[in-house]
């Protein structure tokens, strides 16, 4: 049968029971400290976690709605089909953790550091990642869409397939990053820095991209219709000649877009996230115990 716990603060004298706990929660060291072999699974919606140290822990399946985990340390953390929608990980550390179909839509991740974390086809959509660390993320068919990446460093991070439409990434740095066949269709990405960076069939119809660097950044196939490049720095022509656009495309000096062939040529398919995992089985009640009369 399932352990049931819930994590309350040391100062408040206890490590109590939290619904849906499964594993071990043994000692606690100091303050806040947590056992890394913690599994969490169930619902746990608002929880007050600010500060604990939840480095290694299992989220199975776990809904942690709402839950406040500011400062939190969860770094090589495990999150598998669990939900975070709505929580505040704010200054959170979730380095080298791995995310598997979890929802973090809505979530403050604001100055989080994701630095090295496998985030496959998990959304955060609409949630605040300003100045959060992603760089060397890997994110394949994650969803950012609507989400703030305001002076987030991407630097280095997979990006394949990648939803960033109507995110607003300004001033973000994606040097080195590899979007390709991302989706940043109607975002902002003023003053951001594509240096070096791989954005092969992305499409970036209809984004701003005033004052945002694109040295030595790789175009081919991309979508460049109805883009305001005019303020862009670092533009070549052989750049440009690898991407497409249309009369509504602006680009710098007297650099030249050729038309897309019969409009948008590119189609986007999201990545499904990977189902959750199975709860575990309970175990089989014991056998009846013959008894003599």
């Amino acid at each position: 049968m399932k352990v049931v716990s819930r994590l309350l603060l040391a100062a408040a004298a206890a490590l109590a029971l939290v619904p849906g706990v499964a594993g071990a929660a043994a000692a606690v060291q100091g303050d806040k400290e947590v056992a890394r072999v913690t599994s969490f699974g169930g619902a746990c919606p608002n929880c007050e976690l600010s500060g604990r140290k939840l480095a290694g822990a299992h989220f199975l399946g776990a809904n942690f709605s709402g839950a406040a985990l500011v400062g939190s340390d969860l770094r090589q953390a495990h999150f598998l089909g669990s939900t975070f929608a709505g929580a505040d990980l704010s200054r959170a550390d979730l380095s080298d953790s791995e995310i598997v179909g979890a929802n973090f839509a809505g979530a403050n991740l604001s100055n989080a550091r994701l630095r090295s974390t496998e985030a496959r086809g998990v959304t955060f959509a609409g949630a605040n990642l300003t100045n959060a660390d992603l760089s060397s993320m890997e994110a394949t068919g994650a969803n950012f869409a609507k989400s703030s990446l305001r002076g987030a460093s991407l630097r280095s991070a997979e990006l394949h397939g990648a939803v960033i439409s109507r995110a607003d990434a300004r001033g973000a740095d994606f040097r080195d990053a590899e979007l390709i066949g991302a989706n940043m269709v109607g975002g902002q990405f003023d003053k951001a820095s594509f240096r070096s960076a791989e954005l092969t069939g992305a499409a970036l119809v209809g984004s701003s991209f005033a004052d945002a660097d694109f040295k030595d950044a790789s175009l081919a196939r991309a979508n460049i219709a109805g883009v305001d490049l005019s303020r862009a720095r670092g533009l070549a022509q052989e750049q440009v000649d690898e991407a497409c656009g249309d009369s509504r495309t602006r680009l710098p000096g007297r650099l030249i877009a050729k038309p897309c062939a019969g409009g948008f040529r590119f189609i986007m398919h999201p990545m499904t996230p990977p189902a959750p995992p199975a709860p575990p089985a309970p175990p089989a009640p014991p056998a009846p115990v013959a008894q003599r009369w």
